[in-house]
């Protein structure tokens, strides 16, 4: 604590955890992306709101930059502090704090792991419906900043249906209660839907009123081979007229191949260049339709293989295909890319975007897997061992910035559910017009006026 700012921090918040050692600021300084060196000033992990607001005030005082932070486990360096900032860490706010029956909303603080989540709601007989592979470290308030998605948003959407109020510390400290759990309200500018997506550049998610709903009824996974990507839009379209699908999600033959040497279990026998993982309720007129739409597909020629989960434990062994992608992949230390699109425009986006990565990765792996049912592709290019980590980045950059001009003109986005951080920043002009993005710089300024909440996040 030789640093006077600290001091002065220390003796305002007695009580406040602060963390200096190099260990903890390498640990709390960073998320997934491994591209930026850590270098906090320091760590603090506050217990209640006060303590929250105070350390806003007094990083509005001596001019400290402040990122907070959450389960840190982004992909677009929106959690990383390489520059001096104090990382401000929620982790110890993890309480449930009220359930509504009637209302059946269940409000949080925001340092609680999306899986906590789920077995708030369990034990209380409804769901929190958002779900991810990360959801037993990232927390409530990350999946707000960035507006997450996941595996089930083919039927609930993302995480912004979900958020019926926000509890929120602005940029100069001052507390806010956003919508307070209405269902309707308009009473002027909902400022709740701002914070979601904005990336803690607008204030501090503290604590969060959260929907429920019912469970959904039993279901029912499959995984189908495919043999080409025309075969994949052609199934999504026959399975989704065909089947309340769950959710709908894809990976290919190398994502495959990196998932089973990192332990799953071949489902499968074979080669095949795509595969689908979909899940669908599980009703007797279901389970018809479903075997109904795999023959049709197999007669079509669009499907190649399939097989259907005869237990729990047969439908978490599929699902380990596609879950378990992003934690097999994480030793390459992989560039990536999370686009999304709108579903119509995939088939013709597609085909040109793959003759962009064959061309621009002749030597690379290159890994694709992600949501087809709601248009979110995830594309992760792997550095070979023979490539500095320098040369790689920017080859990958270069060709980034391809795909954020093909993204442009079919309409797509750069960011589909991990935000813009740092890596994406500079393709931000690719999704939002000039005048967009100007406006947005605008209402930054008025919700935090020094620039110090997360700055270098979406835009200089």
């Amino acid at each position: 604590m030789t640093d006077a700012r600290l001091a002065d921090l220390a003796d305002r918040l007695p009580h406040l955890r602060l963390l200096t050692e190099p260990a903890d600021l390498e640990h709390y300084g960073r998320d997934w992306t491994r591209r930026w060196t850590p270098k906090p000033l320091a760590v603090a992990l506050p217990g209640e709101i006060a303590e929250v607001q105070a350390i806003v005030r007094w990083a509005n005082e001596h001019g400290v930059a402040v990122v907070p932070s959450g389960g840190r486990t982004g992909l677009s360096g929106g959690a990383v502090a390489a520059n001096g900032e104090l990382v401000l860490s929620l982790e110890r706010m993890n309480r449930v704090l009220d359930f509504d029956a009637v209302d059946r909303t269940l409000t949080v603080q925001s340092g609680m792991t999306l899986h906590a989540v789920h077995e708030a709601a369990k034990e209380r007989g409804l769901i929190y419906p958002v779900d991810f592979a990360a959801r037993g470290s990232c927390s409530i308030g990350g999946n707000i900043a960035t507006n997450a998605g996941g595996i089930r948003v083919i039927r609930y959407g993302n995480t912004r249906e979900w958020i019926a109020g926000l509890t929120v510390v602005a940029g100069n400290g001052e507390l806010l209660q956003l919508n307070r759990g209405l269902i309707k309200n308009s009473s002027g500018y909902d400022l709740r839907h701002l914070m979601i997506g904005s990336e803690g550049t607008l204030g501090i998610v503290v604590e969060a009123t959260l929907r429920l709903t019912d469970p959904p009824p039993p279901s029912q996974v499959m995984l189908l081979a495919l043999p080409s990507m025309d075969a994949l839009m052609e199934v999504f379209a026959l399975f989704r007229a065909r089947l309340p699908l769950q959710a709908f999600e894809f990976l290919t033959d190398v994502a495959l191949k990196h998932v089973l040497a990192h332990g799953a279990q071949r489902a499968i026998d074979g080669d095949h260049p795509y595969y689908v993982v979909t899940e669908f309720d599980a009703d007797e007129a279901a389970q018809d339709a479903a075997f109904a739409a795999f023959e049709h597909g197999m007669e079509q020629g669009w499907i190649s293989d399939g097989v259907i989960a005869q237990s729990e434990a047969q439908a978490a062994a599929l699902w380990r295909l596609r879950e378990g992608i992003t934690e097999s992949l994480a030793p390459h230390r992989p560039y990536k890319n999370d686009i999304s699109l709108r579903i119509s425009a995939l088939p013709a986006f597609l085909h040109e975007i793959q003759t962009l990565l064959g061309d621009a990765y002749p030597h690379f792996d290159v890994v694709w897997f992600g949501h087809i049912g709601d248009g979110n592709l995830h594309i992760n290019v792997l550095r070979p061992a023979d490539v500095s980590d320098a040369d790689f980045i920017a080859q990958c950059e270069h060709v980034t910035k391809l795909l954020a001009e093909t993204l442009q003109r079919h309409g797509g986005s750069i960011s589909a559910e991990h935000g813009i951080g740092l890596v994406k920043r500079a393709y931000l002009g690719s999704t939002r017009s000039a005048g967009e993005i100007a406006l947005m710089r605008g209402v930054r300024q008025v919700f935090d006026p020094k620039g110090l909440l997360n700055p270098g996040k979406l835009f200089d």
